[in-house]
């Protein structure tokens, strides 16, 4: 019994002569253990919250994608918000010797076409019309953009390059097409209300163009040739233009304005360079503005505006033909079907 009674009170002794910092510890284990009792059932809700929300992100993704794939893919619908998409996303409407067509720039120009017509000439009433008149513009629109791809591969591979400052001069040339002066408010408003273009994708369809029109140029040797042909011929000839036309037939395209045109007169920038003669004076060669060829004129009669001249067009043909052996070879794949009955309206 004594035995006992001194073991309980070592026992409280031991108790009491803890310290304080024991006690804390102490009463910190015990809160512990009793939050462990909620923790884990917690912590497996938050779990099942937090994979509930990813399957729910990918479902979202997943139907998002799988639309735009319909849309753009199986549908071939072209309206804005689509066009916007692809501006940024890196999607391809066709491979063009294993050169990614961009689904942007085949939109681009499509859509500055379509937009034309309908805002210029308005809808045509008849429906079939329509599509057919949408599948037109669609296929030259497809078969322009893998002619820029396959130019932008050319370029790479021959160090050609365009400059921000080349398009801008370019931009500012539109500015005065036809001799009329535009601020560039007025010519982007004009551009939007006629072809649906803002100001940075009218200068993307001018930096293709510039690009191609350097490819041409440096790739066809043959044209070279031919200019230079022209240039010895018409030294030898005195400058008769007739003269060369039929020695040289199908090489070259000889044209007469048969009387006076406008010194403005879009024509690649034969007028606008036969105003800077005089009557019976000859041009050196010069890239069409174009840029499909090079150009000889001679003028003939002229007044303050208006221009009576001849010239000698050098087609460039080279780019072409590499174009056309790529289509015999299989080497450009289109990813839409243009020819396919259209199910939905665009």
């Amino acid at each position: 019994m004594l035995y006992l009674y001194y073991y309980i009170m070592k026992l409280l002794s031991k108790k009491e002569n803890k310290t304080e910092q024991e006690k804390v510890d102490e009463r910190r284990e015990e809160v512990l253990a009793t939050g462990r009792k909620f923790k884990y059932p917690l912590q497996w809700t938050k779990h099942r919250v937090v994979m509930s929300t990813i399957l729910i992100a990918f479902v979202v993704i997943a139907i998002i994608i799988t639309s735009g794939w319909l849309a753009l893919y199986r549908f071939n619908m072209t309206d804005d918000m689509l066009f916007r998409i692809t501006k940024i996303l890196p999607i391809s409407v066709a491979s063009v010797d294993d050169e990614a067509v961009r689904f942007s720039d085949y939109l681009l120009l499509y859509r500055s076409s379509i937009t034309s017509i309908e805002r210029q000439s308005g809808q045509v009433d008849n429906e079939a019309s329509v599509e057919d008149l949408k599948k037109q513009y669609k296929k030259a629109a497809l078969e322009e953009a893998e002619k820029y791809t396959y130019a932008s591969k050319l370029a790479k591979e021959n160090e050609i390059v365009v400059t921000d400052d080349e398009v801008k001069t370019e931009f500012e040339r539109h500015l005065h097409i036809g001799g009329v002066e535009r601020s560039e408010e007025s010519f982007v408003k004009i551009i939007e209300d006629n072809f649906g273009l803002s100001k940075s994708e009218y200068e993307r369809m001018l930096y293709l163009t510039l690009l191609k029109a350097k490819v041409e140029e440096k790739i066809d040797t043959k044209a070279a040739e031919i200019s230079e042909k022209v240039e010895k011929m018409l030294a030898e000839n005195g400058g008769n233009y007739t003269a060369v036309a039929e020695a040289l037939g199908d090489e070259i395209n000889y044209e007469e304005t048969g009387g006076f045109v406008s010194a403005q007169n879009i024509d690649g920038g034969r007028a606008s360079e036969a105003i800077k003669l005089e009557p019976g004076g000859q041009s050196g060669k010069f890239v069409s503005i174009n840029g499909d060829g090079y150009y000889f004129v001679k003028l003939i009669e002229k007044t303050d505006t208006e221009v009576n001249f001849v010239s000698i067009k050098v087609p460039f043909t080279e780019f072409q033909t590499k174009f056309e052996e790529l289509e015999k070879d299989g080497e450009i794949d289109e990813f839409i079907t243009i020819d396919q009955e259209e199910n939905q309206q665009n």
